[in-house]
C-alpha cells in the first residue's frame, strides 16, 4: 500500500470526511531537501469533516497529525493540511 493510500484510509476511518483529497506533491520537490527519491515525500491534505466543527485551525491540524501517527515527519517529509468543517 502506498503512503498516499494509507493516509486516505486512516483519515476516512478517523474523521468520516465529506471531502478528502490527499495530493502527492513530491514531483514538484524532486531534488530538493527532504526528497528521498521514493516519490512519496511531500503531500497536501484537503479534508472537510463535521469532526472539525468549532475547532481552531491548529486543533484540526493536531487531530490530523495524531491520527496519522508516524507518517508526518518520519515517513513523509512535508505535509500541508487544509482542514475545514462543513458549512451549516
Amino acid at each position: 500500500m502506498t503512503i498516499q493510500a494509507e493516509m486516505e484510509r486512516i483519515l476516512r476511518n478517523a474523521f468520516a470526511p465529506s471531502k478528502l483529497d490527499v495530493i502527492n506533491d513530491s514531483a514538484m520537490h524532486s531534488g530538493h531537501s527532504g526528497d528521498d527519491g521514493s516519490g512519496e515525500s511531500h503531500f497536501t491534505i484537503v479534508i472537510e469533516s463535521a469532526a472539525f466543527a468549532g475547532l481552531s485551525r491548529l486543533a484540526r491540524q493536531r487531530m490530523i497529525n495524531a491520527a496519522l501517527g508516524d507518517i508526518p515527519g518520519q515517513r513523509v517529509h512535508a505535509l500541508a493540511i487544509k482542514a475545514s468543517a462543513p458549512e451549516v
